[in-house]
């Protein structure tokens, strides 16, 4: 009775994947229709996806979770975009690190990766039209800023288009599958950071070797039969590694956060953030006086960074997150205000509220 039961379970599988292909096929052919009549304008549109990515969840009754629905979806999006151009996406490379799973997270499978030796060569790459979007870190839950994406920034004619919100698991892997005989540790200067009270408790007399990315950790630990590397799984996939100890970050919350930079921000999606870079006169109450248009207009501030300007010895600029598009009535207002205060306001981008 059992063996008919799963037979029919099955057979209604099958076809139900039959219709779900052919739905995906009619939605594939509309998307392909909406991009002939863009004709050349601006293919990817975060707005929209953010729009669709949450309207599912909305919709969504399980009991598959809503996050799972949500990235599914997003691979729908992505492989129907590339029906019309496939995008080029530059992160800190190489392959195998936390950015590389942070652009397919927010871009999809479809988009054409590009992977950059530096934060520096991912802007430079998308500035000249190498790229269509970067994707780089801008800062991390338990070590705070990543200090040259904000220089960058600054400097910088790409506007924000999206952030991406990355859970960081880190893991100790290996060519062999036992922690006998460990003499060095490979891994980023931030994962070793992360991980610092486990390596004192499990590897205490191996040395900690900084080394320019986790990908290069692992590959660095496939070479040596007495390294081992802490690095994500991608890392630990492409190398061939095995993974000895899992989740081994001393935060059990760890996370970083990445925006995504394109030559134009997008338009509103109804739940969005804006980054601003500012200054204020160096005078006692500047800052006060400069964020009260916030507070007068309603607008909540989310995120303020300081940073060492460059133009100047003891000057300082600020990153400021906002709640809303630079488009609302009560950011525009808002921004109008601060602009006749500041030495410097700089608008960095508006774009959506990362949904998965």
């Amino acid at each position: 009775m059992s063996d008919e039961l799963i037979r029919q379970h099955r057979d209604a599988i099958d076809a139900l994947d039959a219709q779900i292909l052919d739905l995906l096929n009619q939605r594939a052919h509309h998307a392909h229709a909406i991009g002939v009549l863009k004709g050349s304008g601006v293919v990817y549109r975060p707005e929209r996806e953010a729009q669709v990515l949450r309207r599912i969840k909305l919709l969504n009754q399980g009991p598959l979770p809503g996050e799972s629905v949500a990235r599914l979806f997003r691979e729908i999006m992505s492989a129907c975009l590339s029906l019309e151009k496939p995008l080029t996406i530059a992160f800190l490379g190489p392959r195998g690190t936390f950015s590389e799973s942070a652009a397919v997270k927010h871009f999809g499978h479809a988009a054409n990766l590009l992977p950059c030796d530096s934060i520096d060569e991912v802007f430079r790459a998308t500035e000249a039209g190498q790229a269509d979007y970067a994707v780089v870190p801008v800062e991390n839950s338990t070590e705070g800023a990543i200090g040259r994406t904000l220089d960058l920034m600054v400097k910088s004619p790409l506007k924000v288009c999206g952030e991406v919100v990355l859970r960081i698991h880190q893991h100790l892997m290996r060519k062999s599958e036992s922690l006998d005989g460990v003499k060095v540790v490979y891994s980023h200067a931030q994962s070793l950071a992360q991980c610092h009270e486990w390596l004192n408790k499990n590897l205490p007399h191996a040395e900690r070797v900084a080394v320019a990315s986790n990908a290069e950790a692992a590959r660095l630990a496939s070479l040596d039969p007495e390294a081992a590397a802490i690095g994500g799984e991608a890392a630990a996939e492409r190398y061939e590694l095995f993974k000895l100890a899992s989740n081994i970050e001393d935060e059990p919350n760890n996370t970083t956060r990445f925006l995504s930079f394109g030559q134009a921000d997008a338009t509103q999606s109804g739940h969005d953030k804006t980054t601003l870079v500012m200054s204020a006169k160096n005078r006692p109450g500047a800052m006060v006086e400069l964020l009260a248009p916030l507070a007068a207009n309603g607008v909540s501030m989310t995120k303020f960074e300081s940073r060492p300007s460059r133009d100047g010895l003891w000057e300082y600029v600020f990153f400021v997150d906002i709640e809303g598009h630079h488009a609302d009535a009560a950011v525009s207002t808002a921004l109008a205000q601060l602009a006749e205060r500041a030495v410097i306001l700089r608008v960095l981008g508006s774009y959506p509220v990362a949904v998965i």
